[in-house]
């Protein structure tokens, strides 16, 4: 078991999926977690729920990832009341699929705000936060589809490639404060996000998967505790492929 005691850690998108499973996964191992969510009241019954179930520190509080300043806020909040910043998890993220030749302004622009510019903010501020303290963890929410394309995705491909690249980038900056920045790239995971997709896409996702079945949020939950934990303390600027091996 990978023991996160004593560490504070932020989940952004935390309420469900994969952001729930990794508030799971963390404070399983002991981490105190804030998890953050739009609807407030969402988060803190979520927090509650695994509060209750591994007799944990863990609150829920509300967040607009696209905002830079209540980003930068709650996070230099939750390192000023608890004294440090160890782990950060940009989870935050929407999916909306559409034909290139139908991508609408508004898509365009929800998902480079939400999945890009959220994704920036949120590392900006943790970075600031663990420079002061020259230590930390960061990890980031890439996507498969970020490096393989996906009919019909092409506004989420490009989001999600962004993300990988904040990865590479920050760990090249942050490296010397002592900050790694790892991100994942799930497959094809079985969550709210992916309910949308039809028979015959999972089915084909499936064919191309060399482990034969769908990803649990638990699979990529577990990738980011690792990559949190002192177990990865040589290990930056990587982007886990989460995916059963879809991506050979």
């Amino acid at each position: 078991m990978i023991d996160l005691s004593g560490k504070v850690a932020v989940v952004t998108g935390g309420t469900q999926g994969i952001g729930l499973a990794t508030v799971r996964a963390l404070a399983e191992a002991g981490a105190a977690v804030v998890l953050t969510g739009r609807d407030e009241a969402r988060a803190k019954q979520a927090a509650a729920e695994v509060a209750a179930e591994f007799d944990a520190d863990v609150t829920g509080a509300p967040l607009e990832v696209t905002d830079s300043k209540a980003v930068a806020s709650l996070v230099r909040g939750v390192a000023k009341e608890r004294g440090r910043l160890d782990v950060v998890v940009a989870n935050a993220g929407v999916l909306e699929d559409a034909l290139v030749g139908m991508i609408r302004d508004d898509l365009v622009e929800r998902m480079l705000t939400t999945n890009v510019a959220g994704t920036i903010y949120t590392v900006q501020a943790a970075a600031r936060a663990m420079m002061r303290q020259k230590s930390g963890a960061i990890v980031v929410l890439a996507s498969i589809v970020g490096e393989k394309g996906s009919a019909g995705q092409t506004a989420y491909a490009a989001s999600k490639a962004a993300v990988g690249n904040i990865a590479r980038s920050t760990a090249k900056e942050l490296g010397r404060y002592g900050i790694r920045v790892n991100g994942v790239a799930p497959g094809v995971i079985e969550t709210a996000m992916t309910a949308h997709l039809d028979e015959g896409i999972i089915k084909g996702r499936l064919e191309d998967t060399p482990l034969g079945r769908l990803g649990q949020a638990e699979d990529v939950a577990k990738a980011i505790r690792f990559l949190a934990s002192d177990q990865a303390s040589f290990i930056t600027g990587q982007v886990l492929g989460v995916d059963g091996g879809l991506v050979l």
